[in-house]
């Protein structure tokens, strides 16, 4: 069933999206090569607790780290460590979930390391068009098909593939909620968008082909190809006249 939320409901996960805000602004100034993935969710999970939130995805379902942080070819669910190091060339994925006054806010953010490819600077900047192009169509009255069907089809334009396993996600007092939000879709299928939906939509975009495999941690998953993927999601709010942006 999808939730509805009030203006007020909006405005609580705002405080949680200001709280994301403030945990990529450090990010864009921490990330550089010699950095570790424990060191980038330590930072987040301290930056979170300073800001008074909770740190939602700190095990979540049991996974143990305090932010998704996936590197190259891991699409999502990276695990933190304090033996991966980043090099200069690497792109990492952020995927983070906080929690105030009982709402959540869900964000992600892909950063080059340190001199980075032309191409893989390509794939960050086009996974983020992607969301661009869905929020531009988010409205009352849309179908939720129409948003999938554009992200897969400008990552398609670009040579790239979407993965099939993993999604976008309604959002609230749950980190999960409905509507599921796929990176694929038909146009004018799926529930018609109402104002005061919540909606975490995360174009998750792949290099090469859209196989994946979960490595025996349970968790990470990777493309098969070992071809780089980009990550980049926000949580938006559903408005009468169109849409609100909650995480930057």
């Amino acid at each position: 069933m999808i939730k509805l939320k009030t203006e007020r409901e909006i405005a609580l996960m705002a405080e949680a999206g200001a709280v994301l805000i403030e945990c990529f602004a450090r990010l864009e100034r921490f990330i550089r090569p010699g950095v570790t993935t424990l060191e980038i969710a330590t930072l987040v999970d301290e930056t979170m607790a300073e800001l008074g939130a909770v740190n939602a995805e700190k095990g979540y379902g049991g996974f143990p780290g305090a932010a998704c942080v996936s590197v190259n070819e891991v699409l999502v669910h990276g695990i933190p460590s304090s033996k991966k190091v980043l090099r200069d060339g690497d792109i990492v994925s952020v995927d983070l979930v906080s929690q105030k006054h009982g709402y959540h806010a869900d964000a992600c953010r892909t950063y080059p390391v340190g001199i980075v490819g032309e191409s893989h600077l390509r794939l960050i900047k086009e996974t983020e068009a992607c969301f661009e192009i869905a929020l531009a169509l988010v409205r009352p009255g849309i179908h939720l098909g129409d948003i999938c069907h554009a992200i897969e089809e400008h990552a398609r334009s670009c040579g790239y593939s979407v993965p099939r396993e993993y999604t976008g996600h309604g959002i609230g007092r749950e980190m999960h909620e409905d509507p599921y939000i796929p990176n694929y879709g038909r146009p004018g299928t799926g529930p018609l968008l109402q104002a005061g939906m919540t909606l975490a939509i995360e174009p998750m975009v792949m290099e090469g082909g859209n196989a994946l495999r979960v490595l025996p941690d349970g968790w990470t998953a990777v493309s098969k190809d070992h071809r780089y993927s980009a990550h980049y999601e926000n949580t938006v709010a559903v408005l009468e006249d169109g849409a609100k942006v909650l995480t930057r």
